[in-house]
């Protein structure tokens, strides 16, 4: 399988996510299971059906996180000797040549990523583009409406 990039706030993530679910939804589901048994005839006993419908997607989920956690590649941008490229994990500040509009993003792993809070997927075409270019660099984008052209201001690492 192939090595999943995340970032080192990606990876705790996850890493709190399976904790929560082995520790606190995984008990909860056999309890409710335990408990829907306790009322007798499984055949029509709906709360039963619930509650190994919920153990199905737990167990499912568990197996998935672990699955992205052993094919992790954590990469903290901080480590890497990359003097100021667009590299993933990084934090761009880019303006838009079109609209004069300033954004930000952090180039994350497909998982991570989250428009709303600034996070782009490194496999999406804007960080495609990004990827190599220094601060003052323009990236041509290829959006849908056709091309974009964004000046890369600043290059983070945090």
């Amino acid at each position: 399988m192939n090595k999943v990039p995340l970032t080192v706030i990606g990876a705790e993530k996850l890493r709190a996510e399976l904790h929560q679910l082995k520790t606190v939804d995984r008990p909860n589901v056999i309890a409710a299971i335990a408990e829907a048994r306790s009322h007798g005839d499984l055949s029509e006993n709906a709360e039963y059906d619930a509650a190994k419908e919920r153990q199905s997607f737990v167990e499912g989920r568990i197996a998935e996180v672990e699955g992205k956690l052993a094919n992790a590649q954590i990469i903290d941008p901080k480590l890497l000797d990359v003097d100021g490229r667009c590299v993933f994990g990084a934090t761009v500040e880019l303006e838009d040549l079109e609209s004069g509009e300033t954004v930000t993003y952090q180039i994350v792993g497909d998982d991570e990523a989250d428009i709303k809070e600034g996070k782009i997927s490194i496999s999406s075409p804007i960080a495609r583009a990004l990827i190599g270019k220094y601060a003052g660099d323009v990236a041509e984008v290829q959006a849908p409406g056709g091309i974009r052209e964004y000046e890369v201001l600043d290059v983070k690492y945090i």
